[in-house]
């Protein structure tokens, strides 16, 4: 069973930046998209950023410009660049692998917190 293992997260002030990585526990064949969402106390889950195979982007309005997505193919790793970090950004980030063969399947991180205080 392949596992995603997020680090990177902590706590942080306002203004400041964090590097989130999400690597797969084992090569993973036909990702279709990797991406990040994020999941605020007594709030729904929600998009942060998503990346394609070929390397286009897809990010939720309130992280445009502060946030960068990036993918290491060759490492099955995905990356979370967060700058300019706000108080309403803390939320538990979690990566997600989605994967298209003849059905789709979802892989999920176990999520890591990132708390900026102000």
């Amino acid at each position: 069973q392949v596992q995603l293992v997020e680090s990177g997260g902590g706590l942080v002030q306002a203004g400041g930046s964090l590097r989130l990585s999400c690597a797969a526990s084992e090569r993973i064949f036909s990702i279709n998209t990797m991406g990040w969402y994020r999941q605020a106390p007594g709030k729904q889950r929600e998009l942060v950023a998503t990346i394609t195979s070929g390397g286009s982007t897809n990010y939720a309005d309130s992280v445009k410009g502060r946030f960068a997505i990036s993918r290491d193919n060759a490492k099955n790793t995905v990356y979370l660049q967060m700058n300019s970090l706000k108080p309403e950004d803390t939320a538990v980030y979690s990566c997600n692998v989605r994967v298209a063969t003849t059905a789709i399947i979802n892989y999920w991180g176990k999520g890591t917190l990132v708390t900026v205080s102000s």
